[in-house]
């Protein structure tokens, strides 16, 4: 008898879309060739990056020329960080340090970027603590900026509890507060925000949102791994941090992994014209598996706001049960979730997203993190919502509790 086998972890990665893999195929044989080489090959490929440019361009509300691909997000969000401040720092006065204002609960990679910045003395950082509903404040941001604030990164909607941030609200703020330097000759402030959790469910136009940056990437909207994009707003001061060729207008040097930029930029397509259907059935189903959590389980906790969170995540706190226990049994019984980031897998420490919104090392350790997507059926969710039951009454009874 074949196990079950019922996937629920869309936030960490998500199945390649059919039609996106039936646009990349090509480019991996029949037109192979190097974006870069000058001929027929060559011409054919750059050709496919540049419909993709500009698929993304569509996407985003911006021009071509301000989409540059990159290997994913991690590689984006240390663009973004690292790239800012040393094009700032080469034309300051040697003694000026930038400063950085970002989240505690950003994404590991920005946090390190932003930490390795400071280790280099290459800019200070201001980590700003987000409420319990999982949500940053406005007038936090705002108190916090100095006349040395040259970047604020705050991303879309975090990518543990998936709760949405006041992105829009930020973006004004700032445009109103850049307008003021600009008549003192005080250096603009840039704007960054990670919307990799963001893109396949909220508006992602960058004249809304008021970024000069954004990062996205194509694992996480049913495309290929290993590609990514930022957004940079043209006249943005940025230096790349990866030397080599002259690649992505002389900012990003490599050589350019066309099937999957194809398959990218076929994702974000199908993204744009599928949001609103995907929405409300992922939604439904959302609200579906944590009514039956939440009514046939004792003791379960919803980790920040249900109303400010993108329709396909659910982060609980499970009482008297350890978080690693219920993955176990529920990958014994076929089902995949995590209990946080599939980055930070392996880490024993409790999750830096829910110690900063006010969950307790005992509590974060019993927390599990289930994310939906357009393949998840009503049948999958009856199962797992069974099967997790079963499992923590299970762990409860050998813990005693």
């Amino acid at each position: 008898m074949t196990k079950k086998k019922v996937y629920l972890d869309y936030a960490s990665t998500t199945p390649v879309d059919p039609r996106v893999f039936a646009a990349m195929k090509p480019y991996f044989s029949q037109k192979f060739g190097n974006a870069s080489s000058l001929h027929f090959f060559g011409r054919e490929a750059g050709a496919a990056v540049e419909k993709s440019r500009k698929q993304a361009a569509d996407f985003f509300g911006c021009e071509p020329g301000e989409i540059v691909f990159t290997s994913g997000a991690t590689e984006s969000n240390n663009f973004a960080t690292k790239g800012t401040m040393i094009a700032v720092k080469s034309h300051k006065d040697k003694g000026f340090k930038p400063h950085i204002i970002t989240t505690q609960f950003e994404h590991s990679c920005v946090l390190a970027a932003c930490k390795k910045l400071e280790e280099q003395g290459m800019a200070e950082v201001t980590y700003l603590p987000v409420g319990k509903d999982g949500v940053v404040k406005l007038d936090n941001v705002k108190k916090n900026i100095k006349p040395n604030t040259i970047l604020v990164s705050v991303m879309y909607v975090n990518n543990e509890i998936g709760t949405i941030q006041p992105i829009k609200e930020i973006g004004k703020m700032l445009k109103a507060e850049n307008a003021r330097r600009e008549e003192k000759n005080i250096s603009k402030i840039l704007f960054h925000t990670d919307a990799v959790q963001a893109v396949n469910f909220l508006d992602c136009n960058v004249e809304h949102l008021g970024v000069d940056l954004l990062t996205a990437s194509a694992h996480k909207i049913y495309g290929p791994k290993g590609v990514g994009l930022l957004y940079i707003r043209k006249n943005t001061p940025i230096k790349r941090i990866q030397d080599g060729g002259g690649h992505e207008f002389g900012l990003r040097a490599g050589t350019l992994n066309v099937p999957s930029i194809v398959g990218f930029g076929a994702a974000l397509e199908l993204a744009e014209k599928e949001r609103q259907k995907n929405f409300k059935i992922v939604e439904k189903l959302r609200d579906y598996a944590l009514s039956r959590i939440l009514k046939e389980i004792k003791g379960v906790k919803l980790n920040g706001s249900k109303i400010k969170r993108i329709p396909n995540n659910i982060n609980v706190t499970v009482r008297d049960v350890e978080g690693e226990g219920m993955l176990l049994g529920l990958d014994l019984a076929g089902v995949a979730v995590s209990t946080g980031s599939a980055c930070s897998a392996g880490d024993l420490r409790p999750s830096h997203v829910l110690t900063a919104i006010g969950v307790s090392e005992e509590e974060s350790h019993g927390s599990l993190r289930v994310t939906l997507g357009k393949y998840t059926t009503k049948q999958e969710i009856d199962y797992f919502a069974s099967t997790l039951k079963e499992i923590v009454a299970r762990l409860r009874k050998i813990a005693g509790k």
